[in-house]
């Protein structure tokens, strides 16, 4: 790994550190919580930057593989005294299996690469709107099974009874370990191609390049860090139902990607970090002014609607984000060069 990347390294992962030391260090509960599910959304970002920022290419279904990770490991986890209660059709090949949290949250990230390795081939030879199309169409599907498959999901209703294993330690740890694997992945052979066939895919395509099987290796590792990041929420927050895997979690994860930059695994941690001082922020202020009563009605919604306001914003004036195209530690030290050249 170059130095550029030992430097970009150092720097994300001592921030992860830091902060997740501070959280412990104040042991504010909120804080803590905050910063917890902060961890948590930082998986799912750099899992998503792994796909959409390597190949270009809108990934819509990568909350759905979210989903897949947490009822996977909802399955194998909840204790037997309550799986009988939470999943009373659930099939006995899986009825009797109570595995420890960290193993279901393995398997959950092992699940959704295997479905999205055996479904998402055929999607990788589309490009432009009609990959981004289908791949909400494949959200559409995966959200619509989860609603529907009663037997393993509970359907509509409520799953609980998981046991809460995700704490502070367990979410900065895989977050810190994420960081390595994104970037290895983006300057390993097959990112270095997956890039050049997203800035122009005939050119890669005439080398050699073998463009959709290379956004297939990117799209099963996406599906595998959004896995991982579902069971490690479903282990956070213990009960959820499908509306937690659909539009909503959609957009909060793709504004994180996109106001901090697609193109950088810097960009995905610092649009986390930003994404969640606003949001809790103007939760925050939303709840303040509603208690007030400033206004004769109830506000609602503004930390939606401040948020996409900002990413049109960072579109308009960056359209690649914040931080575009240089990882922090290529950028410090070209900025150390230029000063070292100066007379």
């Amino acid at each position: 790994m170059h130095a550029r990347n030992l430097l970009t390294l150092t720097l994300l992962v001592g921030s992860i550190l830091a902060l997740a030391l501070a959280a412990q260090f104040l042991e504010v509960r909120l804080f803590v919580r905050i910063v917890t599910n902060l961890f948590i959304m930082m998986v799912l970002v750099i899992g998503l930057q792994v796909f959409m920022g390597n190949s270009g290419i809108l990934s819509f279904a990568h909350v759905g593989f979210m989903g897949v990770g947490a009822y996977t490991t909802a399955v194998l986890t909840i204790p037997l005294r309550m799986k009988g209660m939470a999943l009373p059709d659930l099939y006995p090949l899986v009825a009797g299996l109570e595995l420890a949290p960290e193993l279901g949250i393995l398997a959950g990230g092992l699940v959704a690469a295997l479905i999205a390795a055996a479904i998402a081939y055929p999607l990788m030879r589309l490009s432009d709107a009609a990959a981004v199309i289908t791949l909400f169409a494949l959200l559409v599907v995966l959200h619509t099974i989860m609603l529907h498959w009663s037997a393993v999901t509970n359907g509509p209703r409520t799953l609980f009874g998981l046991p809460r294993a995700t704490d502070l330690t367990l979410a900065a740890v895989v977050a810190a370990l994420t960081v390595p694997v994104a970037l290895l992945f983006k300057e390993s052979r097959v990112g270095l191609l997956l890039r050049s066939s997203r800035d122009d895919e005939v050119a890669a395509a005439a080398l050699g390049a073998r463009v959709p099987f290379l956004r297939w290796q990117a799209f099963v590792l996406s599906a595998f860090l959004a896995g991982i990041g579902g069971a490690l929420w479903a282990h956070f927050i213990t009960s959820f139902s499908p509306k937690a895997f659909y539009l909503k979690e959609s957009f909060v994860i793709l504004a994180m990607l996109v106001i901090g930059g697609p193109g950088t695994v810097t960009g995905a941690v610092v649009g986390t970090y930003l994404v969640t001082l606003a949001f809790e922020s103007l939760r925050a202020l939303e709840a303040w002014l509603n208690r007030a009563q400033i206004f004769a009605e109830q506000v609602v919604g503004l930390t939606e609607v401040v948020l996409a306001l900002a990413m049109i914003g960072v579109l308009v004036l960056r359209p690649g984000g914040l931080v575009a195209t240089r990882e922090v530690g290529t950028w410090l030290l070209r900025r150390r060069s230029k000063k070292g050249e100066e007379p």
